[in-house]
């Protein structure tokens, strides 16, 4: 089947909100190039890596974020698109920088472009135990892993990005046997089913995205954990009375602030919050928002633009 690639030329830091945006308007897929993101990994030696976007080379050094759009209503969509970014651009007041927004277009054949991608892609090991696996990848596991098993054709999230890593790093340190965990904003899912494969007794999900909702459902059925696991189309959970000792929210610095007065409702009294995807220059925004409610941070963790926080009561 045809499709119509289009591309939008940004930053970094704006990457993750038109990958966001994208999601909305399309079912056929979402990606994200950045140099920095491979640099990163290339440094990594657990991680495998040999595929890299020719355009994100370039000169330019833009973060390249993708989607694929059905040729009848492409025109039409990718205007809706770029209506909708630009919306996000002058929401964030330049306190985001956005890059050129340059856009191109062009028809491929949807096959190829999840053939490659596929092709390419190899089990991630992160932290002490979990490897993230393609669920097209036969995959054998040594005896101390634990394996999440992953098909990213449906929604973003895949444990490359220093965001997950470091949110998958911090939930082995703290997560015990028997706990209950709340992933907020789940995407694929892939932190919520970690946690169930961990050995906590029940994992709560929610997301504002339909699709991430299917995506995180469909994800913990591969993994043998539907069981185990609650997902919910949500800002956060409406049932205060469901308390995780471990709370995770892997999203921008922007909606964590503003969700700051509601998460502690969902949280024990000697629980763990772990948040994931602050840039640094955000990071005492975060921190500030948090410790108004009564949250302390315990550890704090940065790797690349990025930093993740561990944040308790205050004792």
């Amino acid at each position: 089947m045809k499709y119509i690639e289009l591309t939008v030329h940004t930053s970094s830091e704006a990457s993750e909100l038109i990958a966001d945006v994208m999601w909305e308007y399309t079912v056929s897929g979402v990606a994200i190039s950045d140099v920095a993101d491979v640099v990163a990994l290339q440094k990594d030696k657990n991680v495998f890596w040999d595929y890299i976007d020719d355009g994100v080379a370039g000169d330019k050094g833009d973060v390249l974020v993708k989607c694929f759009l059905e040729c009848a209503a492409a025109e039409e969509t990718s205007a809706e698109i770029m209506r909708a970014v630009r919306m996000r651009k002058d929401l964030a007041g330049g306190e985001i920088p956005f890059g050129t927004l340059e856009e191109t277009k062009r028809e491929i054949d949807g096959d190829d472009w999840i053939d490659v991608w596929k092709k390419h892609f190899r089990p991630i090991p992160i932290g002490k135990s979990v490897v993230i696996v393609p669920e097209w990848i036969d995959y054998k596991k040594e005896p101390h892993e634990v394996v999440v098993l992953l098909d990213s054709n449906m929604a973003f999230g895949t444990g490359e990005h220093e965001t997950t890593s470091m949110c998958l790093e911090f939930l082995q340190d703290y997560l015990k046997e028997g706990d209950v965990c709340i992933d907020v904003g789940c995407g694929s899912g892939i932190l919520g089913i970690a946690a169930a494969k961990l050995g906590a007794k029940r994992s709560y999900l929610t997301d504002i995205d339909p699709i991430a909702v299917e995506s995180s459902r469909h994800n913990a059925e591969k993994n043998g954990v539907a069981d185990h696991v609650v997902v919910a189309h949500a800002n956060l959970l409406d049932n205060s009375d469901v308390k995780g000792d471990i709370v995770l929210a892997n999203i921008t610095a922007e909606i964590l602030v503003l969700l700051a007065p509601s998460m502690p409702k969902n949280l024990k009294e000697k629980g763990t919050l772990i948040l994931s995807g602050i840039l640094n220059d955000r990071v005492e925004k975060v921190k500030a928002a948090f410790g108004v409610v009564g949250l302390r941070t315990a550890q704090e963790r940065h790797k690349g633009e990025w930093c993740a926080l561990v944040l308790e009561r205050g004792r």
